[in-house]
């Protein structure tokens, strides 16, 4: 089969390429500014150059991984973009999107729930949900929260330089996720190319950021005491401070197990 993944450049895009490819899927990714093996470059700003590559490349699935937390246009147009290529060629599509979208104000959010964001972010997430909902029906959306890998995600980088002082900085005790691995995420994301509607893959254990970041340090060989922390509350930092995603009902669908944080960042 022939895969499409939009963002390949990305920490998510890259685990999605090498799982497809190990399983003998013939991917194409793209990548904006990163170069990447084999890539192809793409601005999913621009709807006809999208148009253009997917018409291109004709792929058999499509996984929009690609996203700009500052950029409205990259996420929400761009999510656009991409959904409307995908119908043109009537090509499965496999869009993922995050924890973003919710206030925090309900105790938990399982896959019925309707978005509430609280920061531009969230709401070019939200718009583009909204997108890929109305162009393509039996589109995959697949909602996921923290990303953890092996080292290389933005928040174990954090984690490394505020423990080694290269970094000013706190990790939050109030500020609660659901982490995943991203070998798991990029496992379900493929496995639920397919099978249409709203899906969350997150790790069924909610953590704070601190306790996350003490996890990686001890993993890492770092000292946890040497992480300042802080209260999330308050601080006048936009976005929620705790959000649990619910996907029991989603870890139904998967044969791929996602596992919680202290399993894959215990000893």
């Amino acid at each position: 089969m022939r895969v499409l993944v939009v963002g390949a450049s990305g920490l998510l895009g890259r685990e999605v390429t090498r799982q497809a490819r190990l399983t003998g899927h013939d991917v194409v990714g793209t990548f904006h500014r990163q170069p990447i093996e084999r890539g192809r470059p793409l601005d999913i700003r621009d709807r006809a150059e999208v148009a253009a590559l997917v018409a291109d490349v004709r792929p058999e699935l499509i996984v929009n991984a690609a996203y700009l937390q500052a950029d409205w246009a990259t996420t929400a147009d761009g999510g656009m973009h991409v959904a409307a290529a995908a119908a043109t060629a009537q090509a499965p599509l496999v869009h993922v999107s995050s924890d973003a979208i919710f206030s925090g104000s309900a105790p938990e959010y399982d896959e019925t729930a309707a978005p509430d964001p609280v920061t531009p972010y969230g709401a070019a997430k939200a718009a583009a949900e909204v997108a890929v909902r109305g162009l393509v029906t039996d589109a995959a959306i697949v909602r996921t929260s923290l990303i953890v890998s092996n080292g290389e995600s933005p928040t174990e980088r954090f984690v490394h330089e505020l423990a080694t002082g290269q970094r000013v900085g706190a990790l939050f005790t109030d500020d609660i996720r659901c982490p995943v691995h991203v070998a798991d995420l990029a496992a379900a994301v493929l496995e639920l190319a397919g099978v249409p509607g709203v899906h969350h893959v997150a790790g069924p254990e909610a953590i704070s950021r601190h306790a996350l970041g003490v996890l990686i340090a001890r993993r890492d060989g770092l000292d946890p005491d040497a992480l300042p922390t802080a209260l999330r509350a308050g601080s006048g930092l936009p976005g929620a401070v705790a959000v649990r995603l619910h996907g029991e009902a989603t870890q139904k669908r998967l044969t791929t197990r996602v596992r919680g944080v202290r399993e894959f960042l215990g000893p």
